[in-house]
């Protein structure tokens, strides 16, 4: 299948099974070389494994139409349906092909564009995500702004055609290889809360930025501080209006944890069976206490997917009920990395000479180890337990407001 040959395939014609013959002839025929060999890396703790070929990857997909699967088609998508959506995220994990580079812009910012943002700016930005040119960080987070986004510092001040901001943000995913993000900052002195906050667009590439990369346990920098210094961006590029950026950065985050979940529920049975398999090795099966928790980690990460499901199959933008799966799956994977290492007893705690070495440590580490080490992190970025919880009671359960210090 050639350059965008996928555009001449109706895909509401296709049965689900024509469907999923189509995704695996299509990944068999160009998951080979290099692609092949990276087999599947490049996830979470793992992301600066083979970047540039897994860049050169992402090309390939927007060359033939893989990318904004689910998009409506009058913005360059394929209008897939759910089911077709879900196939291809199934047969791309077996296929054991690269880990994506560009979460941020296909599955958060498109979706919010489409729903939020002007035909210029859907016209401007839809297609270098579409053909995998553009990637896009998520600036939300400051040093005193972590879960709490209404707390947020970083200004943004009109002048002229555009906008002058300045600011930090912090745990800015992959900034360092992006040219693009959306950023959260406040348009209005003096306002506080949720109130006088604008949801912009800002190109990454130039003076006023600076980037500092966060070193992680996992030897990776895939976390970084961001700092805007008299940065600019066109006086156009507000997504929604003025003052309105709350209700956007909600609804981003919302499509967050709906639709743009279901690769990561695939990603996660692999790492279960992985689990598994592990505990066979170690011959562990046969232990009631492993066998009950392997078996509630089953149990638990098909109810992940159901809540998932659910949530695609929703119309309109997911409301705060979308708290309920970052909840459940921030701590269900931090678990599973706790149970890898305690299948493992004391082989897991140690440098083990087949390990990657990080590059600041100089110690090697084993897949397993890097999953357990960054899965801590799972139940934070992208709002904490804690937060989800507040959201749930809150504005879902209609629970009275936590007291204020």
């Amino acid at each position: 299948m050639g350059q965008r040959e996928l555009d001449i395939v109706d895909l509401t014609s296709l049965s689900d099974a024509e469907f999923r013959a189509l995704v695996q002839s299509w990944l068999a025929e160009h998951v080979v070389g290099e692609f092949a060999e990276l087999r599947g890396r490049g996830g979470p703790g793992d992301e600066e494994v083979g970047f540039e070929t897994r860049v050169a990857w992402e090309a390939v997909l927007g060359a033939a139409g893989w990318i904004g699967l689910g998009w409506p088609v009058e913005h360059g998508g394929r209008g897939a349906s759910l089911s077709q959506q879900i196939i291809w995220a199934e047969e791309y994990a077996r296929a054991d092909a690269p880990a994506r580079v560009n979460h941020m812009g296909e599955n958060l910012l498109a979706p919010t564009l489409i729903e939020y943002g002007t035909a210029e700016q859907c016209h401007r930005f839809l297609p270098g995500i579409r053909n995998g040119t553009e990637r896009w960080c998520q600036c939300y987070s400051e040093p005193d702004a972590g879960s709490d986004l209404a707390n947020v510092k970083t200004r943004a001040d009109l002048d002229g055609d555009s906008w002058v901001i300045n600011g930090q943000k912090v745990w800015t995913s992959l900034a360092h290889v992006s040219h693009w993000s959306f950023v959260v900052a406040r348009t209005e002195p003096g306002s506080t809360r949720h109130a006088g906050l604008t949801f912009l667009l800002v190109p990454m590439d130039q003076d006023g930025v600076e980037i500092r990369p966060i070193v992680q346990p996992t030897g990776g920098g895939e976390f970084n501080e961001t700092f805007f210094t008299d940065a600019r961006t066109d006086a156009d590029l507000v997504v929604g209006e003025v003052g309105d950026g709350w209700r956007i950065a909600m609804g981003l985050l919302a499509f967050e944890r709906g639709i743009s979940t279901l690769a990561q529920q695939v990603g996660f049975e692999r790492e279960l069976d992985a689990t598994i398999e592990l505990a066979r090795r170690h011959g562990r099966l046969g232990d009631p206490v492993v066998r009950q928790r392997l078996m509630r980690s089953w149990t638990e990460l098909h109810l992940i997917k159901v809540n998932a499901m659910r949530s695609m199959s929703a119309t309109g933008v997911p409301g705060p009920e979308a708290s309920i799966s970052k909840l459940f799956w921030g701590s269900w994977h931090r678990d599973l990395g706790e149970l890898m290492i305690d299948l493992q007893g004391l082989d897991g705690l140690v440098a083990v000479p087949d390990g990657e070495f990080v590059e600041d440590g100089a110690y090697p580490l084993t897949l397993e180890q890097k999953l357990f080490l960054f899965t801590r992190s799972d139940t934070i970025y992208g709002g904490s337990n804690e937060i989800q919880r507040n959201v749930l009671g809150e504005r879902v359960l209609g629970l009275p407001r936590e007291p204020k210090p």
